[in-house]
């Protein structure tokens, strides 16, 4: 039994080193072992020096390929906002009246350049505002229309209450009022009736109920200065006139916050908020699939380059604009009322009457009398609290023959508006009253603009 045991295990013993082998031969020399890992090391180097090549291309491919990116997406925005437009080609009479200016005295011509070189942009800074309210949402992107879209009337006016020309700030306001009003709701209405022939077109009347009486409160707020200075009953003599405009000026704006609270939380769904895309004749459903052209960013920086040179160009057309008046022999009334807000609404008249040709009516209702209304409640308060500040005596009498025309004006509108219909006749005639008041300060001599002196009233 013990040999049978001995047996089993020399077995086993000599079966393992037969499957081991030797010890002996399994041992490589020292100096072998460290030239097979010194092999190794260099293939594994091989084998990672194209991967890391490779990475290296790929990176520098992508910084490559995103400056080609960043350049070839400015080139698209400069083509999109700069070249996209025919009213653009006036853009170069903008430097042109700049060169003018430096090179002669030609004060007319300065100020005509300024004037056509202002106009494409004021078209641009509305179209940059448009693609901003993309993002922003319809309610908040009408507010920023209307102002931005008012943002030059408010440029130039600030610059021209700075040289201390207070009367041409308070005509070029009333005639940007007049403007919206008359020619841009006329011809809104006009051209949407001539496209829709036959059918008469319908907006939300509580629209046009709560501007209307926006409007009619500002004209309170223009009308009693203006009866205190002419009725000589103020308790203190140029005192009393400038002390209830700036109070008024402050209850104005304060009432102009309360209708922005309203129109952003209003839950009445008869109340439709200036800028929302769509009206009660169910043109929700059928609206266009339109799309940003630009980009969020890319609108906020053009909105910023806009207002930038507007501002550059208004100030040569401030100090200019009683030279033209004098060169042409046209009176400062009928250049700031006339004149001057025909090109600072160039965005508000062309986004009127698109959207009125497109049957959305109440759009075109909120660009024009949402414009006015802002003119009104916001643009004249704000120039007297920023007259206030710098020391001028802006105030809201705007004398009887302007204060009597925006109050005719608003009850004709307001007249217009309360069937909550249009077709081309009213169209024709809110034109036609433009017509008239513009035929009015052209034979209308102001005399408290005649000589104005830029220097600061003592």
């Amino acid at each position: 039994m013990k040999m049978d045991k001995m047996n089993y295990k020399g077995q086993i013993g000599v079966t393992s080193h037969i499957e081991m082998g030797p010890l002996d031969g399994a041992m490589l020399p020292m100096h072998d072992l460290v030239d097979e890992c010194l092999y190794s090391s260099e293939m594994d180097a091989q084998k990672t020096q194209p991967i890391l090549s490779n990475q290296r291309v790929l990176f520098s491919g992508l910084r490559v390929g995103g400056y080609k990116m960043t350049r070839n997406g400015v080139y698209k925005s400069i083509k999109t906002v700069v070249f996209s437009n025919k009213l653009n080609l006036l853009m170069p009479f903008g430097p042109l009246a700049i060169m003018v200016h430096k090179m002669s005295a030609s004060n007319s011509w300065v100020f005509f350049l300024s004037l056509l070189g202002i106009t494409p942009l004021a078209e641009r800074l509305g179209y940059a505002t448009e693609q901003l309210a993309f993002y922003t949402g319809p309610t908040v992107g009408g507010l920023l229309n209307a102002t931005f879209g008012n943002a030059t009337e408010l440029i130039i006016s600030i610059y021209a209450l700075k040289s201390g020309m207070t009367r041409v700030v308070q005509l070029s306001l009333l005639g940007s009022i007049l403007s919206n009003m008359l020619l841009v709701l006329g011809c809104a209405f006009f051209c949407g009736g001539l496209v829709h022939y036959g059918k008469e077109q319908v907006f939300s009347k509580a629209t046009a109920v709560v501007n209307s009486g926006l409007l009619l409160m500002a004209v309170m707020g223009l009308l009693f200065p203006a009866v205190l200075h002419y009725t000589h009953t103020e308790r203190k003599v140029g005192k009393s006139e400038l002390s209830l405009s700036r109070f008024s000026s402050c209850v104005m704006l304060l009432a102009y916050a309360a209708y922005l609270v309203f129109q952003l939380k209003s839950q009445n769904d008869n109340y439709v908020p200036v800028g929302e895309e769509g009206s009660h004749n169910g043109e929700n459903d059928d609206n266009e699939d339109e799309a940003p052209e630009i980009s969020k960013w890319e609108s906020i920086i053009w909105l910023a380059i806009m207002t930038a040179w507007i501002s550059i160009l208004s100030d040569y057309l401030v100090d200019t604009i009683e030279g033209a008046s004098e060169a042409w022999d046209v009176p400062i009334a009928f250049i700031s009322v006339i004149l001057l807000p025909i090109i600072g609404n160039a965005a508000e008249h062309a986004s009127a009457i698109m959207f009125a040709m497109k049957d959305k009516l109440d759009i075109s209702l909120g660009v024009a009398i949402g414009s006015s209304t802002q003119i009104s409640m916001f643009g004249i308060p704000f120039c007297v609290v920023i007259g206030w500040a710098m020391g001028r005596e802006m105030d809201l009498n705007f004398q009887l023959f302007e204060t009597a025309t925006l109050f005719i004006t608003v009850i004709v509108v307001a007249f217009f508006l309360q069937e909550g219909t249009s077709n081309y006749f009213k169209g024709l005639m809110l034109i036609l009253c433009y017509l008239i008041v513009s035929a009015s300060f052209f034979v209308h001599e102001d005399p408290s603009a005649v000589g104005q002196s830029k220097i600061p009233k003592t």
